[in-house]
C-alpha cells in the first residue's frame, strides 16, 4: 500500500519511475522505429497461446459442456486459465500505447494513432473478424468482442492521454474498482436509449433491424479502465530492470492479496457469491468462478494480479522457448485473426466429415446437434495443432513487420 500511495503523491518512489536511468539491455530493438520489450511480448504470446484453447473450445467442444461448473474440474480449470487472455492483452495494448508515445512522439500525435487505430481495430471486429467468426457474407449478425472493445479503449485513451497522469490513474482505479456499483442499474431505466448502456455495461443481444442483430459481449466499462491502467503503469517500463521488477512484483502481489482478501469477505466485487461445495477441491473453484461479462473487480484482480507477477518473473526469462513464444506477442493481431480462421475452417472439416453437414457453424451462432464435439484431450490436441501450424506464419509476418517501414504497419 506505501508502494501505491507514494507512486500517486509523487513521493521519490514516483520520481524514481518518472526519472528513470537509461533503458535496461533488455529493451530490445527490432527496428529503429518500433522499440520492444522482451517482457511484454513473452507475456503477450502466452495469452494468445493460451486464446486458442480457449476459441478451440468454442468450435470443437460438445454441446453439453457448461466450462463454469466446478463439478467439472478439467473443464473448470482449462476456461479458467483462459480467462488471463483478455484482461492482460487489454492491459499490455495500455502500456503499449505510452511507449509507442517515448518515441519522440507528442501527446497530440499519440491521441491521433490511438483514435485512428481503435476506428481501424473496431472495423475490422465487425468485417474480417465477424467473418471469420461466422463463415457468413449476409451480416446480419455482429458481436461486440474483445477487439472491439480495444479500439473503443482507444478512442477513450486518445482523449485521457491530454490528461495528467495523476488523472488517468484515478480514472482507471474509480472504473475498474467501482464499475460493481452500477450492477444494479437495469438498461430498461433508460428506455429507448438502453442500448448505450449495454454498449457502456450491461452485455445484451440488440436487435438492429428486421433481419440485424448485435450481441454486445464486451461493455466498455471497465475495459476501457483496464487499458488506461496500463498506460498509467508504462513509465516503469522505462525504468531499470529492478526498479521495474521491484514494482510489478509489490503491485501484482498487493493486487492478488487484495483478491484474496475481498473474495473472502464475499461482499463485494462480484455478482456471484462463492460458495462450499461438496469437496474442498469444488469449493476452490467457485472460489475462482467469478463473472467476466462484464468482468467484475475481482475478476479483474484475480487476473491483472498475477499478470503483473509474471511480467517481473520474465524479466530475464531467455531460451529458445521464450524466443518462440515471443513470436506470437510481436503480431497479435495477425494471429488473432489467423487463429479464428484456422479453427473454424478445421471445425467445418470435422463436422463434413463426422457427421456430413456443418450447418450449425456457418452463420449466427445456433445450437450444436446432441453428440457433437470432441473430449477434452481431443480440444487440447486440436489447439496445439493451431499453434504449431500458425507459427511459421507469424514469424514471416513479424520479420515484414520488422523489416518494413511503411506507416500502415503500425495499424497491425
Amino acid at each position: 500500500m506505501t508502494l501505491t500511495l507514494d507512486l500517486l503523491r509523487g513521493g521519490p518512489a514516483a520520481a524514481e519511475v518518472a526519472n528513470p536511468v537509461p533503458p535496461a539491455p533488455d529493451v530490445m530493438t527490432a527496428h529503429p522505429t518500433r522499440p520492444r520489450v522482451a517482457s511484454i511480448d513473452l507475456l503477450r504470446g502466452g495469452i494468445m497461446v493460451l486464446m486458442a484453447l480457449d476459441h478451440t473450445r468454442d468450435f470443437f467442444g460438445a454441446s453439453g459442456m457448461n466450462p463454469r461448473d466446478v463439478t467439472e474440474p478439467a473443464l473448470f480449470l482449462t476456461r479458467w486459465v483462459t480467462h488471463y487472455c483478455a484482461p492482460l492483452f487489454i492491459f499490455l495494448a495500455g502500456i503499449s500505447a505510452f511507449l509507442y508515445g517515448t518515441q519522440e512522439r507528442t501527446t497530440g500525435e499519440v491521441s491521433l494513432f490511438l483514435l485512428t487505430r481503435g476506428v481501424w481495430l473496431m472495423a475490422i471486429e465487425f468485417t474480417l473478424v465477424r467473418l471469420g467468426w461466422s463463415f457468413d457474407l449476409s451480416a446480419h449478425f455482429f458481436v461486440a468482442q474483445v477487439i472491439w472493445v480495444i479500439g473503443a479503449s482507444m478512442v477513450v485513451l486518445a482523449g485521457l492521454v491530454h490528461m495528467p497522469r495523476p488523472a488517468i490513474v484515478g480514472i482507471a482505479l474509480v472504473t475498474i474498482c467501482g464499475h460493481n456499483l452500477l450492477d444494479g442499474i437495469p438498461a430498461e431505466t433508460f428506455g429507448a436509449r438502453a442500448w448505450i448502456w449495454n454498449l457502456l455495461h450491461q452485455p445484451q443481444l440488440l436487435q438492429l433491424g428486421p433481419d440485424t442483430k448485435l450481441l454486445a459481449l464486451y461493455p466498455l466499462i471497465p475495459w476501457l479502465g483496464v487499458m488506461a491502467a496500463g498506460y498509467a503503469l508504462g513509465p516503469l517500463f522505462k525504468a531499470d530492470t529492478t526498479t521495474r521488477m521491484r514494482w510489478l512484483g509489490g503491485l501484482g502481489g498487493l493486487v492478488t492479496v487484495g483478491f484474496v482478501v475481498l473474495r473472502v469477505v464475499n461482499r463485494y466485487g462480484d455478482p456471484g457469491a462463492w460458495a462450499e461445495q461438496g469437496s474442498p477441491l469444488g469449493t476452490a473453484l467457485s472460489f475462482l468462478n467469478c463473472e467476466k461479462y462484464p468482468p467484475s473487480l475481482l475478476y479483474l484482480m484475480m487476473t491483472l494480479g498475477p499478470g503483473l507477477l509474471m511480467l517481473a518473473a520474465f524479466e530475464h526469462a531467455k531460451g529458445r522457448l521464450t524466443d518462440w513464444v515471443i513470436t506470437f506477442g510481436r503480431v497479435p493481431l495477425f494471429y488473432y485473426v489467423a487463429h479464428i480462421y484456422l479453427i473454424h475452417a478445421l471445425a467445418v472439416a470435422y463436422a463434413w466429415t463426422v457427421w456430413g453437414e456443418a450447418s450449425w457453424l456457418l452463420g449466427a451462432p445456433g445450437g450444436k446437434p446432441a453428440g457433437y464435439g470432441l473430449s477434452l484431450p481431443g480440444i487440447y490436441a486440436v489447439a496445439i495443432f493451431i499453434v504449431l501450424t500458425l507459427h511459421p506464419l507469424c514469424r514471416w509476418f513479424m520479420t515484414m513487420k520488422q523489416t518494413r517501414t511503411g506507416w500502415w504497419w503500425r495499424y497491425f
